[in-house]
């Protein structure tokens, strides 16, 4: 590839990384970084950031909501639009470094030809829903949605989805357990003291 020709991909690459010198310097500065990214996402929300030394293919086909850091080392890897539904970040979603996120995997069902000749299966979305938590070194695979306010573990391969408000982790992920809401903690609490009450009622009919 020329240099023209290179300088032209470069400019006009759908994608984001090291790999792309011409605007990857952009991502060292926080005015740069969001020109960048409000032009190359579908939707890049307030406050989100994306930093040096993350990667991202098909930047049109990822949306990124409000309040976002996508850490060093991360990757977001999906098709065009008219390939597959993308990758969809809500609000508040944390993410930890090296968090890496497909649309699409390998076919592998035939063992007369080399993998690398079998080409991909179809394009799956992923959705991380708000304010869930992905730990670092994590793996989300396509067709994997996480639920509101779910944590990930560092380290977890995601093949399946989740519900909302649950710790999953493994290699493949599973639930380890759920997160009570606010609202049932009263209540909770409310039963402990009936506890201690009734208690104290059936001590003091014994002394009776």
């Amino acid at each position: 590839m020329g240099i023209f020709r290179r300088l032209k991909f470069w400019y006009t690459a759908d994608r984001i990384g090291p790999d792309i010198p011409l605007t990857h310097w952009m991502l060292h500065f926080k005015a740069m970084m969001r020109f960048l990214c409000t032009h190359r996402f579908d939707n890049f929300g307030e406050q989100s950031e994306f930093r040096p030394y993350a990667f991202a293919v098909a930047c049109s086909n990822i949306r990124i909501g409000s309040r976002v850091v996508i850490r060093p080392g991360s990757f977001l890897i999906t098709e065009p639009k008219d390939c597959g539904t993308g990758i969809t970040i809500e609000d508040d979603v944390l993410m930890g470094n090296n968090v890496h996120i497909y649309t699409a995997n390998h076919n592998f069902d035939r063992i007369d030809i080399p993998i690398i000749d079998q080409g991909h299966y179809q394009s799956r979305g992923v959705v991380l829903k708000k304010g869930c938590w992905i730990g670092a070194n994590s793996v989300i695979l396509p067709g994997v949605t996480i639920g509101q306010n779910c944590v990930v573990g560092a380290g977890s391969v995601v093949t399946k989805s989740f519900s909302n408000n649950c710790v999953v982790a493994g290699n493949p992920a599973r639930m380890i357990r759920s997160i009570p809401s606010t609202t049932n903690k009263p209540e909770i609490k409310e039963t402990a003291e009936s506890a201690v009450i009734s208690c104290a009622v059936l001590q003091a009919h014994s002394r009776a």
